[in-house]
């Protein structure tokens, strides 16, 4: 949670309101002040700042040669990151949008997964892929996929998405730290929301790999991550009214996954209910819920559910509002929940 207040280097740091976007633009800036072997690198990252601009101002104070403009070509972009980080650097490399991120897949699974494994772990690649990701902001199909099965289903990838303002310069910065490749999915329906929070003194994140309970209730366990996380606090606001206390579970990191914090909060409330927009056919859904049910059956009252996006490509933008999952979607899942476990 942020504070109204921080202390930076012996003062009293007043937080003011800041968007996920310029939190995430902050995290690139001060890992890149402070270790010189970070470089930016994409497509219009440098000149424009990036088609969302989180990379506004970089390459004005790093130089173009540490936030630089690639051809659009992604699986050359990630290519030339992985000479790069063999070569000592922290390459951080950004994919415009989801979809746009596939013709760089070869890369990812070929080399950047495999290559400390492959060398006996002589050769890390600290590589931190940037994704903007999900849906929501009325975008067009290769606009707005949820992607993160893939990246799952990949050993040797760390999965990282964030939530909340806070997380998103914490976990960044713990990203591009980390010596093993993580896949960084930005919600980008979430780049303008904004919470008090000081780039002064901002709280950092230890470590990736772990999921926090930001709602505790008794009745079910929402689990979620990402674009999501907002939909389930507002169903779990709503579900006051119906006389259910829910508790909502914040992922933050797909892998590794936090199978403590998850079993520990399902096995408080005997229900849960995964909440993400991927399609729910072979999503994060089904993996989660399987470690669940493996973790957790003997305390579950009813099935493990799942609300997703549809088993559709991504819709028109006028359907979006359809395939998203949604409060009343949500509810629907708990009150299965409250069903099934009367019957």
């Amino acid at each position: 949670m942020t504070t109204a207040a921080a202390t930076a280097g012996g003062r009293t740091t007043k937080a003011k309101p800041a968007t996920m976007a310029q939190a995430l633009g902050r995290a690139l800036r001060d890992s890149m002040a402070e270790d010189s072997t970070v470089h930016v690198l994409g497509e219009d990252v440098g000149t424009l700042g990036g088609v969302f601009r989180i990379t506004d101002g970089l390459a004005k104070e790093f130089g173009d040669d540490r936030c630089t403009d690639t051809p659009l070509a992604e699986a050359g972009i990630l290519g030339a990151a992985v000479g790069m980080a063999m070569y000592g650097l922290r390459p951080v490399v950004e994919m415009q949008f989801d979809a746009f991120a596939y013709p760089a897949f070869e890369q990812l699974m070929s080399h950047v997964a495999k290559m400390r494994n492959r060398t006996g772990g002589a050769m890390p690649l600290p590589i931190t892929v940037r994704v903007p990701y999900g849906g929501g902001i009325g975008g067009v199909e290769h606009h707005s996929d949820s992607s993160e099965a893939y990246y799952m289903a990949t050993p040797g990838l760390h999965v990282v998405t964030p939530a909340t303002v806070e997380d998103a310069y914490g976990l960044l910065r713990a990203s591009i730290a980390s010596d093993d490749p993580v896949v960084f999915l930005e919600p980008k329906r979430l780049y303008w929301s904004k919470a008090d929070w000081s780039p002064e003194a901002p709280a950092a994140v230890e470590s990736i790999g772990r999921a926090v309970v930001r709602r505790s209730g008794r009745s079910a366990t929402l689990i979620t991550y990402g674009p999501s996380l907002p939909v389930c606090m507002e169903a779990a606001e709503a579900a006051v009214a119906e006389g259910w206390d829910l508790e909502v579970v914040d992922l933050r990191s797909l892998v590794p996954f936090d199978d403590e914090t998850v079993a520990a909060s399902v096995r408080r409330t005997g229900r849960a209910v995964v909440v993400h927009e991927s399609p729910g056919f072979g999503g994060p859904g089904g993996e989660i819920a399987a470690r669940i049910t493996e973790r957790c059956f003997h305390h579950l009252e009813a099935p493990v559910l799942r609300v997703a996006g549809f088993d559709i490509p991504y819709p028109p933008p006028m359907l979006e509002r359809h395939h998203l999952p949604g409060v009343d979607r949500v509810l629907d899942a708990v009150a299965r929940l409250q069903w099934e476990a009367d019957s």
